[in-house]
């Protein structure tokens, strides 16, 4: 079997998860995890538990370490988002393939990164500065041997073509996109369906995935479009994610005021991993409202062209059709895309054929992808 370690100290503990349960199925692959105490505590672990053989407690400052204890073929990084002086040293001794979350960021100078010091969380991006090497990001990058994404669609050599087609204006992208033909990026298949049981609602019901946030959703528009239409159906709303500060005082106060017919759930702590799977489940359809624009770092993001939405990794798990913005540049079969009036979309019956998201199928499409990368 090939050996390969997967890094995770940072964010996106549920694509390591995904990784892990496709990969522990592999017969051509060993992985060994290195996992900051804060990504054990995602897979819910205590600070002093027995941990797996192949999972590692790991800190920026031993990493390097302990990777240089075994032989491994391949390096995957989950994140890089800090610990860049870390992950420049890794990048430069092994083999080392990054997933690449937002690619405007991956792009983006180092005059960039230091003009974007001052315009928010300032204390922490000055740390990043002085502790962790922000001004190494781009040797990272550049250093790795391969950069990975985990949306098809997120291909550097379409990135204008398909900025154009949706009509974006060119200074949302990055410039360096222009002169950027050195290093491509891999497509890694991670997504599969775990859940396909349809469910049994009397009321219908529509999940709204994701913090209840208007910087990356538009939950405004969204609740609006419901309350100035009446619609006969009844309908079950939950908006699954924490909700606070305006967004909240927002949802409270359209609550008292919907039609009879429909009913709104909010949550105003962080949902348990369980309960947002029960909701998902029990889910007739999603409705993702995502915002065509965001950022990173204060670096200009487009849904579906430099960042993908975490929604697409949703509707995939549970099998579920997907309502998004008609803008929205994927060609998935389960995407709906919102346009006419809202019943031609809300309510649309979708036979979606999942069984290219089977569990066996991505499981052989990853192992393909990661011997290319050996």
């Amino acid at each position: 079997m090939k050996k390969i370690a997967y890094i995770e100290l940072d964010t996106h503990a549920e694509i390591a998860l995904n990784f892990m349960e496709l990969m522990n199925d592999s017969k051509a692959f060993s992985v060994d995890y290195y996992f900051s105490e804060k990504i054990l505590r995602f897979f819910g672990f205590a600070q002093n538990d027995k941990l797996p053989e192949n999972i590692k407690k790991a800190t920026p400052e031993n990493l390097i370490q302990q990777l240089s204890t075994d032989n491994y073929e391949l390096i995957i990084i989950g994140t890089v988002h800090r610990y860049f002086n870390v992950f420049e040293k890794i990048a430069e001794k092994f083999n080392t393939s990054i997933i690449c979350h937002n690619l405007n960021f991956v792009k983006a100078s180092n005059f960039d990164l230091l003009s974007s010091i001052f315009k928010e969380d300032f204390q922490f991006r000055l740390k990043l500065l002085l502790k962790e090497g922000l001004l190494s990001k781009s040797k990272v990058y550049k250093k790795a041997k391969n950069l990975l994404v985990l949306d098809q669609t997120l291909k550097c050599n379409v990135i204008l073509n398909e900025a154009q087609h949706n009509q974006i204006k060119s200074e949302t992208l990055n410039e360096d996109y222009e002169r950027s033909s050195e290093k491509s990026f891999t497509f890694l298949p991670i997504f599969y369906t775990k859940f396909l049981e349809k469910p049994k609602n009397e009321t219908y019901t529509i999940v709204v995935p994701g913090e209840v946030s208007q910087k990356r959703r538009d939950y405004f528009e969204l609740i609006i479009k419901l309350f100035n239409q009446h619609l006969e159906k009844n309908i079950n709303l939950i908006l699954l994610g924490k909700a606070r500060g305006k967004e909240l005082f927002f949802v409270k106060d359209v609550e008292e005021q919907l039609f009879e017919n429909i009913s709104i759930k909010y949550f105003t702590e962080k949902v348990p991993q369980d309960v947002f799977d029960d909701y998902m489940q029990k889910a007739d359809i999603l409705w993702c409202p995502i915002q065509q624009e965001t950022e990173f770092f204060s670096q200009k993001e487009i849904y579906g062209i430099t960042k993908m939405s975490g929604n697409i990794g949703d509707a995939v798990k549970f099998g579920k059709s997907a309502i998004f913005p008609e803008n929205y540049p994927s060609k998935y079969s389960f995407i709906v895309p919102e346009k006419g009036s809202l019943g031609d979309f809300l309510f649309t019956k979708k036979d979606v054929d999942f069984s290219e998201f089977s569990k066996e199928k991505v499981l052989q499409e990853l192992e393909k992808t990661i011997f290319a990368l050996l």
